[in-house]
């Protein structure tokens, strides 16, 4: 990467009319704001289609798009909507949070409404429909429909086993509610498509992010169970997560299915080469979420509590990316890292990620200390795991704090930046300036911590079903040209300012 910066913000986060964020009129205002801003990177959360928990890290497909983030206004200017029907699902007053029960509810009713309306003949829509991955969760998602939200593997015999018959007679049965899923991951392209391509001509580049694992109720692991560990009734037999580490005792059981790597080598790979390349169709840049996993991942036995007890075993490392090398990928390589990482990092040469809020524990040689990042490094204050920075400043002891700062001075003085900041906000802004200042190629800053939120501001409380998860909204006034202006300025001191 040429030296620049970005800003992290889920587009769910967007403020709009309707109840989330969506791919509509306030996502090209923010591409405007990142433009005047002399940013050169959106970073986006995943992007697919979520079940429990909201969680985009636990989607229904790896290669669908949410339903959710498809923009009313612009189906009822194609004229499947009316505005008094739109007027009815205004949810402006519900902005500050995702209210996805609502969503669930009457966003899926007005699709159907618009897809009333929808010419199913149109050519462009046959051809989008003959894409295999794309029509399997549309399948998978008529049948869910069907078996009331039951997870695959609790579906009758027949269709869980994807019994060829049985399936051609259920979408010959269901072909209307198959089109009506098809037909929403139509729109969500087109307008996704289009966003992009805006995107790309003010200079703006799409991060995108890219879980390792899927879920285990997705039309993945329903389509190509034998790329799992799975038994032959769909059971894990052993799933995802990390040993215990500072921050957790228990470990974190994410309760994904493991890949059958051995059994995916035998054709090269093939799905895993297509999620990429369709990744890559719809972003610039791809962070993927867990990188350390294609070196060696950690296997718990299914039915376990906790991730206590597990063991890690080989993945297929460095063969998987040697004809991947020319992409620009970005390896989410926090946790436990050892030297089979490490030197899986060094042989493919993708950037590595540093948390500045991992940096400041008093040791000179800690990693995340701006003042030791290297140029080959995406740099961030936090992630959407952390807490804002304004709320892991106040959350500290008062002698904590004066630690911190302590240390936030030598920073500065090593990086050359003025310090003369005392408040929690003015603390938090250095935070962002150090990321700025630092050698990174890239620096990214989510929007919570460029507008001081506190704890209210966090996206994400991990190992958590919180209904704070995956919500929190921006409003228009928080994209003001105060903001713009203090950006723009960064940018063109630390030579970050794209053209």
């Amino acid at each position: 990467m040429n030296r620049k910066y970005g800003i992290l913000l889920p587009i769910f986060s967007l403020p709009g009319k309707y109840g989330i964020g969506t791919l509509g009129e306030h996502s090209y205002k923010f591409i405007d704001f990142l433009r005047a801003s002399k940013a050169g990177i959106w970073q986006i959360l995943p992007i697919g289609p979520t079940g429990f928990g909201n969680s985009p890290y636990q989607s229904l497909s790896a290669f669908a798009g949410s339903e959710y983030l498809i923009d009313l206004s612009d189906l009822q200017q194609q004229g499947l909507l009316k505005k008094s029907e739109l007027k009815e699902f205004d949810l402006e007053e519900e902005r500050g949070r995702v209210n996805y029960a609502v969503l669930f509810r009457n966003g899926n009713a007005l699709l159907k409404r618009a897809f009333s309306r929808f010419d199913v003949s149109d050519r462009s829509f046959a051809k989008f429909c003959e894409d295999e991955e794309i029509f399997n969760y549309a399948l998978f998602s008529a049948l869910k429909t069907s078996f009331s939200y039951k997870p695959w593997y609790e579906w009758d015999r027949l269709y869980r086993e994807r019994n060829v018959k049985a399936l051609e007679t259920f979408y010959k049965d269901n072909r209307q509610l198959v089109d009506f899923f098809l037909f929403a991951q139509f729109q969500f392209f087109n307008q996704y498509k289009k966003l992009k391509k805006y995107a790309n001509a003010n200079g703006i580049e799409i991060f995108g992010d890219m879980p390792l694992y899927v879920s285990l109720d997705s039309a993945d692991v329903w389509k190509h169970r034998e790329f799992f560990q799975l038994e032959p009734d769909g059971t894990p037999k052993a799933v995802a997560g990390v040993p215990p580490d500072a921050f957790s005792s228990e470990g974190q059981l994410w309760g994904n299915p493991l890949f059958d790597w051995e059994k995916m080598k035998e054709d090269n790979y093939a799905w895993w080469n297509e999620r990429i390349k369709k990744a890559f169709e719809l972003y610039d840049i791809v962070r993927i979420d867990h990188f350390r996993g294609f070196d060696r991942y950690y296997s718990i036995k299914f039915g376990n509590e906790n991730a206590k007890e597990g063991q890690w075993i080989d993945g297929p490392k460095f063969e998987f990316f040697k004809n991947k090398l020319n992409l620009q990928i970005v390896a989410e390589d926090l946790g436990i890292i050892d030297d089979g990482v490490k030197s899986l990092l060094a042989k493919t040469g993708f950037p590595g990620m540093k948390i500045l809020l991992f940096g400041f524990n008093g040791d000179p040689a800690n990693p995340y200390l701006p003042s030791n990042v290297g140029n080959n490094f995406v740099i961030y204050t936090g992630t959407h795991d952390n807490l804002p920075v304004k709320a892991y400043l106040k959350s500290l002891t008062l002698e904590e704090r004066n630690f911190v700062v302590s240390l936030l001075k030598q920073q500065c003085a090593t990086l050359k930046i003025p310090m003369y900041s005392k408040t929690i906000d003015g603390l938090t802004d250095k935070f962002v300036e150090l990321a700025f200042a630092s050698k990174a190629d890239c620096a990214i800053i989510p929007m919570w911590d460029l507008r001081r939120l506190g704890e209210d501001g966090r996206i994400n409380f991990p190992s958590t079903l919180s209904e704070k998860n995956w919500s929190y909204r921006f409003s228009e006034c928080d994209f003001d040209t105060n903001l713009q202006k203090r950006l723009y300025k960064l940018a063109k001191r630390y030579n970050r300012a794209e053209c």
